[in-house]
């Protein structure tokens, strides 16, 4: 059974939903996403990835800088859908937008909501150490992540970093969107409301909670290091030059926080102690420690800030 959707989603993590919702066939009527944004030094801008694969499809791309407007929500109307899918599509959408399509405006949110509303939901569960996550389809209302839950998908965070989370739970959210659209409008859904306790807000990473404190416990340390691998990366300095840390694991150690306790790149954290495995230095490739080593030497005793 085939939809009339407007699909409405930006970065990578978006892209594997519309690709799942056209393979499913169904009438995508326009795909809304952020305007292309510069890439920086004089390279002008890049389309975002959903704009790019809603090109490749040739379907009718919309970029507006704002929804509130009453001619922007016309246009929308106008379209006659039946629902919107919106998945990390960075605008607020006004009620108008919320209420015009027949069955409703439905988001896949990357975390067991209520816990982790907000904008980084990923990240913040691997920092806050949670053993596990998913990926939640509600209906949207004017709340941030605050509407009835369709469906869920849970799996295990284990070790994973940010950047494996991500890629896990796109491609599971673009499973659970589909059967969650199937299932709605079969009529065979129960909407459930969010639990009343245990909302938590996952704010956008912010630059200064990018560098490692080695004050913090190993464990700590660990959680940031893979919250942020790859990016934006979790940093400190070495030999005056800043370093990321993309992967990292907890050993048994000891010694001043900070401090190279071993040759192989063994760390003293305010408790315990961390292996980097994983490096990355300013401008150059990730690679294993081992490798960097060999070009870039932090002997025992070096001190990382």
């Amino acid at each position: 059974m085939t939809l009339r959707i407007a699909f409405m989603g930006t970065p990578d993590f978006a892209a594997p939903t519309l690709s799942e919702l056209i393979g499913q066939g169904h009438d995508i009527a326009a795909v809304y996403t952020q305007p292309a944004r510069p890439k920086g030094r004089g390279l002008g801008s890049e389309p975002s990835p959903v704009a790019k694969l809603a090109m490749a499809e040739g379907l009718e791309l919309r970029t507006p800088e704002s929804l509130k407007s009453a001619e922007a929500q016309a246009q929308f109307a106008a379209l006659h859908l039946d629902a919107a899918v919106v998945v990390a599509y960075g605008l607020l959408l006004p009620s108008p937008i919320l209420h015009a399509p027949r069955l409703g405006c439905f988001n896949l949110h990357a975390s067991l909501l209520p816990r982790w509303r907000g904008a980084a939901p990923i990240q913040r569960a691997i920092e806050a150490g949670d053993s596990e996550t998913g990926v939640m389809v509600m209906r949207m209302e004017e709340g941030l992540d605050t509407g009835p839950i369709l469906m869920a998908e849970r799996t295990e965070i284990g070790r994973k970093t940010f950047g494996e989370l991500h890629d896990e739970l796109s491609l599971l959210g673009a499973s659970l969107m589909a059967r969650a659209l199937a299932a709605l409008e079969r009529g065979s859904i129960e909407e459930k409301p969010q639990a009343a306790e245990g909302a938590t807000y996952a704010k956008k990473i912010a630059n200064e909670e990018t560098r490692i404190l080695w004050s913090k416990s190993d464990v700590a340390i660990d959680c940031l290091i893979r919250a942020l691998s790859p990016l934006p990366g979790a940093w400190c300095e070495a030999n005056e030059e800043r370093l990321k840390i993309l992967y990292a694991e907890p050993v048994p150690g000891e010694g001043v926080a900070g401090e190279i306790i071993s040759d192989d790149l063994v760390v003293a954290c305010g408790e315990g102690a961390l292996k980097l495995l994983r490096l990355q230095r300013a401008g150059g490739r990730a690679m294993p420690a081992a490798e960097l080593l060999r070009g870039f030497p932090l002997p025992k005793g070096t001190k990382l800030s």
